[in-house]
């Protein structure tokens, strides 16, 4: 499971770039959405590189 705690995301884009078939930037709110969650190895790598940890991403099922 993908989630991004809105209070702490900055809407900086980086997630867009490395996963842009998982994450999404929300026009109204300027913060990252979750679009679709099955890559999990590249929504870690978009996790690790977000500079608020605002992504969380569970790889038990």
């Amino acid at each position: 499971m993908i989630e991004i705690n809105p209070d702490t995301c900055i809407g900086c884009g980086r997630c867009t770039e490395i996963c842009p078939k998982i994450f999404k930037l929300n026009t109204d709110t300027m913060k990252a959405e979750v679009i679709e969650g099955d890559d999990l190895e590249c929504a870690d790598k978009a996790a690790n590189q977000c500079p608020t940890d605002a992504i969380t991403v569970d790889q038990t099922k």
